[in-house]
Order: structure tokens, then sequence, then C-alpha cells
């Protein structure tokens, strides 16, 4: 098997691990940083070595339409068309689909929707996610999903109905999981009895990992969080778990006490472009005028290319007049600043502290300007 995901140690719920791929190893807990378009914005794949990186997303709805699918399959799949040898991962298109398209019709073969590009027409089914998938090449793929808004009961039910049909299709689709992993992923909103439901009808259908859908769309942090404690033990115990487009480093932190493995999002790069800094004191804008003049870098514990060459005084300077190297280095330490949390995350679990660790992060990054 090309794929097995190995346990080293547990501490409650929280687990430490590496999940073998055909591209390399992942150490989890992992975060994986976005390449939405086959590039994370602003960072070399050269630069994401660097800093740790060892999971990259891409993803199926952008990069089927543009530049399409069938051209990247030509160029030797997405790994070598953005020339990233590590393990890569893509989303369904699924989210995409319902949260950027102008949706004309929505079924229970698929959806038909207008691109936000040229307001083309398009419809995206199972079969076809899985189609694109295939063609970009990814280690992990995931099963083409209808991703509601988590408060609303009649949609997330109707949703988990849809969610269930589509992933048995997925599964038809790509039976062999030998050179891509397919992942279900559980809907259900806000709700524990749809969590519930939407695990039980995927568990049986042996996908090699599972993710929790459906969250950091609209609800609270104490709802997400209580979503995750009644919905991650439903999940296997023996496969990695991935909590989709969670990145925020408090979330991290409680996410990884509830037993998720896996984690992306775009907020440090996005955040990075509009000067702000993650640090272990708190999100900080490089803009306000009390780094004018300060020669300290964004985080003296930080090790990443940006921390150790240049100051808050130069950072801003680079904001503040537009230039590009101010987002490439913000978003290079952004990057690195959540690799390093969850490296420590994962030391924590291995040497028996993670409550210890986590507790201290918590209570410096969220603490009162």
């Amino acid at each position: 098997m090309s794929f097995e995901f190995e346990i080293l140690k547990t501490q409650g719920r929280a687990r430490a691990g590496i999940l073998h791929t055909p591209h390399g190893d992942i150490p989890t807990p992992v975060f994986a940083p976005v390449g939405t378009q086959a590039t994370v914005k602003a960072v070399l794949p050269r630069d994401l070595r660097e800093i740790g990186a060892s999971l990259v997303l891409a993803n199926t709805y952008h990069l089927h339409l543009r530049p399409g699918d069938e051209l990247v399959r030509q160029l030797g799949g997405v790994h070598q068309f953005m020339r990233w040898d590590g393990p890569m991962l893509t989303d369904s298109g699924g989210f995409q689909v319902f949260s950027l398209a102008h949706i004309n019709r929505i079924d229970d073969e698929g959806v038909t929707f207008q691109s936000h590009l040229d307001g083309s027409r398009h419809r995206f089914t199972p079969e076809l996610s899985m189609q694109i998938q295939q063609n970009l090449g990814a280690d992990i793929i995931m099963c083409f999903d209808q991703c509601p808004k988590p408060t609303d009961r009649i949609i997330a039910d109707r949703a988990v109905e849809r969610t269930t049909a589509w992933a048995r299709r997925c599964r038809q689709a790509h039976p062999d999981d030998s050179q891509q992993a397919l992942f279900g992923i559980v809907q259900g909103g806000i709700f524990q009895d749809l969590r519930q439901r939407s695990a039980a009808d995927l568990v049986p259908m042996g996908f090699p990992g599972y993710a929790v859908g459906g969250l950091a769309v609209g609800e609270t942090k104490a709802e997400m969080l209580a979503t995750l404690d009644f919905t991650v033990p439903l999940l296997p115990d023996n496969k990695p778990r991935y909590l989709m487009g969670v990145g925020e480093p408090d979330d991290l932190a409680n996410a990884v006490m509830r037993g998720i493995d896996i984690f992306d999002c775009v907020m440090p790069t996005r955040v990075a472009r509009h000067g702000a800094a993650l640090t272990a004191k708190g999100r900080i804008n490089i803009r306000n005028l009390v780094n004018a003049t300060d020669a300290a870098p964004l985080d003296p514990a930080c090790d990443c290319y940006c921390c150790q060459n240049f100051s808050r005084a130069y950072l801003r300077h680079l904001v503040k007049a537009g230039e590009i190297l101010g987002s490439v280095l913000l978003s290079l330490h952004n990057i690195r600043f959540l690799i390093r949390h969850m490296e420590a995350m994962r030391h924590a679990i291995l040497e028996g502290d993670l409550s210890g660790y986590v507790s201290t992060f918590l209570a410096n990054y969220l603490q009162t300007p």
C-alpha cells in the first residue's frame, strides 16, 4: 500500500503520527498551506520546503476552470505543473461551487452553476469531480459534497443525504486508493444527530481518511468546538482526520486536542497580503505606527527567513509602500508560524505534555493587548 497512517503516540484524543504517501511522509498533526491555483500565493515551492511544509492543497474548482485539469494532466499532473514534489491534497470543488459560483440548479445528480470568472455554465457531478482530481494527480483527493450553512437544520439535513449519495458515487468512480487516497467528508452542520447519521453512512464505505466539513463557515467558535466534541469520536481511530478550512492558531490548538490530524486554510497568506502577522502574542498589524522605528523582528522566537533578517520597521515600510516583498516575507513568516505551532504540538504529544503547551500558547496568543 502506498498509503498508511501510523500513530506513534496519543494523549487524550490527540495523536502524533505519520501519514505515508507516494510523494513522501506527512508528520501529523499538520497544517497545509493552500495553493488554490497551483501556487501558494507569494511563496516559492523552494521556500515552502525550507519552512517545513509537508503537505500543500490545490483547488479542484479553480484549476478545472483555469487552466483546465486536462492541460495539467498533459503537463505531468499538479506536482510537475507547480514543481512541488511533496504530498498534495485537492479538495472536491464542492465548497467553491456553493460559495463562489452563481448556482443555477442543485439536484440529486449534481450542481449546475455559472463560473465566477466569465459567467460560463458548468455542471459538477461526483463523477466529474473524481475525473478532475485524477487528472490533477494529488495524493489525497476528496469526495464531492454539499457544504451547507452550518446553522440551518433543514439545509444541513438535505446536504447530509446528498453528501452520502455522492460519496457512494465517488467511491464507485474511484475504487482504488493505491495511488490516490479518497477521503470521505462528514457533514451535518452543528447538529449532533445529523453528524451521527453522516458518519454512520460514510464509515462503512471504508475510506482511508475522513474529513469534518462544513465548519468555520458561519458558526461561532464555541459551536465549532462543540461539534468536534461529538463528531470526532464517530470517526475511525486508525485513520487520519481532516478539519477542512480551519487555520487560526487557537482553533488549531483546540482541534488537535480533540483529535484532528490535518488542517488547511488560506488565512496565513491572505492576512499577510493585508499587512497582518501572526506572533506568539497574537496577530499584529504591521502598518501600525508603533512599528515604524522598531528594529526588532516580528517574533524573536521564529526561525523563518523574515524574522532572522528583517525588522518590523522594514516590513512596515514595505507594506506601506505597496512593495510585493512585504507580502512575500509576511506570507513566509505566517506559514512558518503555523508549521512551528504544529511541530510544537506534535512534540508535546510525544513528550506527554500537550495540555501544558496548549494552555501556555492560548494564554499568550489570546492575551488582551
